[in-house]
């Protein structure tokens, strides 16, 4: 059914979207929740909230390993009713609205991310997710994915989220098993930003993860620079994972 609603959009092509609280389906799409979160949507949140990553992860999310990664998979825990909706919709719409997650801000579109083995070059698609209910397609202005990419805010999630992608594609290629100590230091590294800052303070930063440009191996200060160490301790656990 979701590949029925998929379709294939030109990066060129324009396509006519809106969404308002004057829509019949307002909030909808908020609802019946099955929502991954990447590790950059959790520095938004958290710091949006004014929480701890350990914080937001407890009150707000769970965790599972990925079936063919072993990877850890957070997903947003939705409100205990029939419906299910997201913990941060009202009828007002989005309470997190300038930190929403990148699923959120890049719907209707789908961005799609190729990978040539060869090359390492990245290449993307894109499609429209087309949902019987949604309304938004009837009015509201014309857009590319370019376009909508840019309104959105999305050129530096994606520059994060690309990062974990990367980590997913090359667990699952090499079908990589990790155990219960590999998981807990990678859930560590990309989810919890206090936490893996404190670790980093006890045992320092490991020579083969230190800045790649050079200069002094001290800890970021930024939670996006810190991110981006994180990737590297988490390539580094799968190189050596057998």
């Amino acid at each position: 059914m979701a590949e029925q609603m998929l379709r294939a959009l030109d990066p060129h092509e324009p396509f006519r979207f809106g969404c308002s609280a004057q829509l019949a389906c307002f909030n909808r799409c908020c609802r019946d929740l099955n929502q991954f979160l990447t590790p950059f949507d959790i520095l938004q949140l958290k710091a949006h909230l004014g929480l701890s990553a350990a914080e937001f992860l407890a009150h707000y999310t769970t965790t599972h390993a990925g079936p063919a990664t072993g990877l850890p998979v957070v997903t947003l825990r939705p409100a205990p009713t029939a419906d299910r909706p997201c913990p941060f919709v009202g009828h007002e719409g989005c309470r997190v609205y300038p930190a929403r997650p990148s699923s959120c801000r890049v719907y209707p579109v789908v961005r799609l991310l190729h990978r040539c083995r060869a090359t390492g070059r990245r290449r993307e698609t894109f499609a429209l997710l087309c949902e019987p209910h949604c309304r938004g397609f009837d009015d509201g202005p014309l857009w590319t994915a370019a376009e909508w990419t840019a309104a959105q805010g999305l050129d530096r999630y994606n520059e994060y989220n690309d990062g974990l992608m990367d980590l997913v594609a090359h667990s699952r290629r090499r079908r990589i098993r990790l155990d219960a100590g590999q998981q807990g230091a990678i859930r560590l590294a990309l989810y919890d930003a206090e936490g893996f800052r404190r670790q980093l303070a006890i045992q320092g930063i490991p020579t083969p993860l230190a800045n790649p440009q050079g200069g002094p191996r001290e800890i970021p200060e930024s939670d996006g620079e810190l991110l981006r160490l994180g990737y590297r301790w988490v390539a580094h656990i799968l190189r050596e994972a057998p």
